[in-house]
């Protein structure tokens, strides 16, 4: 199977400051995605904060766009990343790939890294993380606790740590489960809560932290994707990398 030629990725309606950063032969993709951010429209009609300023349709997951010529053009979206997290996003301009590669996250077959800057001393050792998990969706919004029956794993790793106080740390994580907010409310409960995390953080940590850098965002940024996918009989191998933003080291101080 042939993907696109390469005027469709010169031509991809993209939103502000997002870059492609791989493409395979099949259609595969891999976006880099700001913070703030959309993954895809909360409207069928598009919006201009969103990963492609195009229609977008919910049901078939997919944006859409007409090009000058009038020729209909589509990019199907395989994962999503919530607006305030940045990194690595993956979609493919063709249906029957983009099947192929939901099922391998539905197989769990797909390695994700994350990198996040926590407030906290995290132990030099390599934890793996499980947990219950209850998340509850009302009115399009998301809350995810502990406490519940859905499992949850994740492994956590100290990349480096940071000088002053309070103590913060650059970590590496890797779920190994794809659940809502996953890694956000293990990182809390684990003690090592997510530096810019309006929600499940330590909210006197971040206004503190804001007061003195004056940045809010939510640093939690998927560093890496990789995997293997058969298509017509054949495997493939697709990874990309988006590299950590400078705000981080900075921050890390």
């Amino acid at each position: 199977m042939t993907g696109p030629a390469a005027d469709f990725w010169a031509r991809l309606p993209l939103g502000r400051d997002v870059r492609l950063l791989a493409r395979d032969a099949n259609g595969v993709a891999a976006l880099a995605k700001p913070v703030n951010v959309l993954s895809h429209p909360n409207s069928p009609r598009g919006d201009p904060r969103a990963l492609l300023t195009c229609a977008y349709d919910p049901a078939a997951e997919c944006y859409a766009w007409r090009e000058p010529g009038g020729a209909e053009r589509r990019l199907w979206l395989l994962n999503r990343l919530d607006s305030a997290t940045s990194g690595v996003i993956l979609a493919a301009a063709d249906g029957a790939v983009a099947a192929a590669i939901k099922a391998q996250f539905a197989r769990k077959q797909v390695r994700k890294v994350y990198q996040a800057l926590v407030f906290g001393r995290p132990p030099a050792e390599p934890q793996v993380w499980r947990d219950r998990l209850a998340v509850d969706k009302r009115g399009g919004a998301i809350r995810t606790g502990v406490g519940g029956v859905i499992p949850a794993e994740a492994r956590c790793v100290a990349v480096r740590r940071g000088a002053g106080e309070p103590p913060r740390a650059l970590v590496q994580l890797e779920p190994r489960t794809g659940r809502s907010h996953q890694l956000r409310v293990q990182c809390a409960h684990h003690g090592l809560p997510i530096v810019g995390d309006q929600t499940y953080g330590d909210f006197r940590a971040n206004r503190e932290f804001a007061r003195r850098t004056g940045s809010k965002r939510l640093f939690l940024h998927s560093l890496e994707t990789r995997f293997s996918y058969e298509l017509a009989g054949r495997g493939f191998s697709f990874e990309a990398t988006a590299p950590l933003p400078a705000e981080f080291d900075r921050a890390l101080g």
